[in-house]
């Protein structure tokens, strides 16, 4: 049975609305991953698909979305830096072809809500504190992501279970919840907790409509759920990944590595086309945003190598493996169709034994 052919009242929320989706279910702009695809086939499964257009240039970018719009007339979001050098042109760009939702990794600026807001643009960047979802509540974000600790990729210390119920009492306005969701039971518990829905990464990484390579998802399916380890060593912030011999060897070199990520800087120069002016440019952006030093600047840069080495190009003798600590608990590869079915009805099923 098809995510579309089972309607529950009970899973129709303010996030449903806000995006005008079937689902409370979104899938995570997750960088080299959430390709055309994958996005495509979420929204015509009745979810929130998020283009991870933060590690494509901007006409990337552009023929990705007319990719998208092509492909399906429902619903989709776009993630955006906030730090990129040509980050208002990507803002015109996403209000110009009607986009429903603009996705931020970091917190947009105050005037770049509003005029995304004064366009019908939804705005929902990831918080991954109490004091951040007031802050951009405060700015007038239609809705936030709340990702706990046990989320992939950067990520904080604080757990789903701890964070969820802050932001929750923090903000009034929608509230996704991410950080160790795959499945049915975790949407009813999310829904429990006062959040209007969940977000997933890494299980719609390892689905069917992922892109990524196969040997790489086989790896993904066969670590157990302690194999994965937050490492500040690949580009200076918290980040979750696969814990492989490479992250071992970040971890042991350290600093010894900072040479080797500034070449690695200017290798993903080439391989985006990005100029030396705009390379710069997006240097200081991220140092004022971030409050980073050069030399995480140039690990960010080298982290963005590593992640792309695995996900697009399938060398695992060389690259990371950003996930969350789900991994160990996914041991198949769904369609997205087929995944959203089996969480809608899980879902109900659960609300159905909780309320009688």
């Amino acid at each position: 049975m098809s995510a579309s052919a089972i309607v529950d009242s009970r899973l129709q929320t303010r996030a449903t609305e806000l995006f005008g989706v079937d689902y409370p279910v979104v899938q995570t702009g997750m960088g080299w991953v959430a390709g055309t695809s994958l996005v495509t086939a979420t929204a015509n499964a009745g979810g929130l698909g998020v283009l991870a257009a933060a590690t494509m240039t901007f006409e990337e970018m552009v023929a990705a979305i007319a990719e998208v719009k092509s492909r399906t007339d429902k619903p989709f979001g776009v993630n955006l830096r906030t730090d990129a050098a040509d980050v208002e042109e990507r803002v015109d760009h996403l209000i110009a072809q009607s986009v429903k939702v603009a996705s931020f990794a970091q917190a947009p600026r105050p005037d770049m809500v509003k005029k995304l807001k004064d366009h019908g643009v939804v705005v929902v960047p990831t918080v991954g504190a109490r004091r951040h979802a007031e802050k951009v509540a405060e700015w007038g974000v239609d809705a936030v992501l709340c990702q706990g600790g046990e989320g992939g990729g950067h990520t904080g210390s604080v757990p789903t279970s701890l964070l969820l119920p802050q932001v929750l009492d923090a903000v009034d306005i929608p509230v996704i919840a991410a950080g160790g969701f795959h499945d049915g039971r975790g949407l009813a518990a999310a829904l429990a907790w006062g959040a209007d829905g969940i977000a997933m990464g890494t299980r719609f990484l390892l689905t069917a409509d992922s892109k990524v390579p196969d040997e790489v998802k086989s790896v993904y399916l066969s670590t157990p759920v302690t194999g994965t380890v937050v490492s500040t060593a690949i580009d200076g912030a918290p980040q979750r990944v696969i814990r492989t011999e490479v992250v071992d060897n970040l971890e042991r070199t350290g600093l010894l590595q900072l040479p080797r990520a500034g070449l690695n800087a200017l290798r993903f120069r080439k391989l985006t086309g990005t100029s030396i002016r705009d390379l710069l440019t997006e240097g200081l952006g991220m140092k004022k945003n971030q409050d980073l030093t050069w030399a995480q600047v140039a690990m960010a840069a080298n982290a963005a190598m590593l992640t792309r080495a695995t996900l697009v190009e399938g060398k695992l003798e060389v690259g990371i493996l950003p996930t969350g600590q789900c991994v160990g608990v996914v041991d198949d590869l769904p369609t997205c169709e087929e995944l959203i079915s089996r969480i809608v009805a899980e879902a109900s099923e659960r609300l159905d034994a909780l309320c009688p």
